[in-house]
């Protein structure tokens, strides 16, 4: 599959869109793409050129039911993350975290990618720039590779770490312990190692494994109801790579 960003010709919200092998596409799990007006098909469309115009019936409703209208889109590869070296700061010390490797990388878009299609509309929560800076306290600011914080504080809610397979003990240990102590409601371990995603829950006590996913089971979070991704879908390299 490959992933590209339409950009709206009238005026129409910019979206992403995955074609998939079938007459109904997807976009981002809930605008739903028909094919639209001439017949235009992804064949058609030849999906390794870097620009074409395609014009689609755009229904709003997930369900299949709901406003239709017709939307014309200039067609683009979307844009990849461009990986660079960081620093974060843990009580004061200086933290310098190398550059990820291309699979963190293509992994952090894929999930970043469906969390913003997820909170769109969302007043409780903002989704914050892949590895934005968050300070947690007077001498701690952390960098997620995605972070949800709570509109109303501020603070962060969810934190999410693709481990680095070079760097993994910062995430896995160091960083955890950090979020531990800070009683952060949700942390996501994606581990590209393994192919797996480990929930914590916060409570009393520290952070609580809820959860190791793998293969078809569903990563989720009650507090954002419309995304849902199985742990499959996420590491497959034929749905998370890009046009080139």
């Amino acid at each position: 599959m490959k992933v590209y960003q339409l950009t709206p010709l009238g005026n129409h919200p910019a979206i992403s869109v995955q074609f998939l092998p079938r007459s109904d596409y997807w976009c981002g799990g809930c605008i739903r793409l028909r094919q639209g007006c001439g017949g235009t098909g992804a064949d058609a469309l030849r999906l390794g050129s870097a620009t074409a115009a395609v014009h689609w019936q755009v229904n709003t409703s997930r369900t299949g039911v709901g406003k239709r209208k017709l939307a014309s889109f200039e067609l683009r590869p979307e844009t990849k993350l461009v990986s660079r070296a960081y620093e974060e700061i843990l009580e004061g010390a200086t933290l310098p975290r190398s550059a990820p490797g291309e699979r963190h990388e293509k992994i952090l878009q894929r999930l970043h990618r469906e969390m913003a299609v997820s909170v769109n509309g969302l007043a409780a929560v903002q989704l914050l720039a892949p590895r934005a800076q968050v300070q947690v306290s007077r001498l701690t600011t952390l960098c997620p590779d995605l972070a949800l914080v709570t509109a109303a504080s501020g603070k962060l809610f969810l934190a999410v770490e693709v481990v680095s397979r070079d760097d993994h003990h910062v995430d896995t240990v160091t960083k955890k312990e950090m979020y531990e102590q800070l009683r952060v409601p949700r942390l996501w371990m994606v581990d590209p190692r393994y192919d797996n995603v480990e929930v914590y829950h916060s409570f009393e006590f520290g952070l609580q494994l809820k959860n190791i996913l793998a293969g078809k089971e569903v990563l989720e979070e009650k507090l954002v109801p419309q995304f849902k991704l199985t742990i499959a879908e996420l590491f497959a390299p034929a749905i998370i790579s890009t046009a080139g």
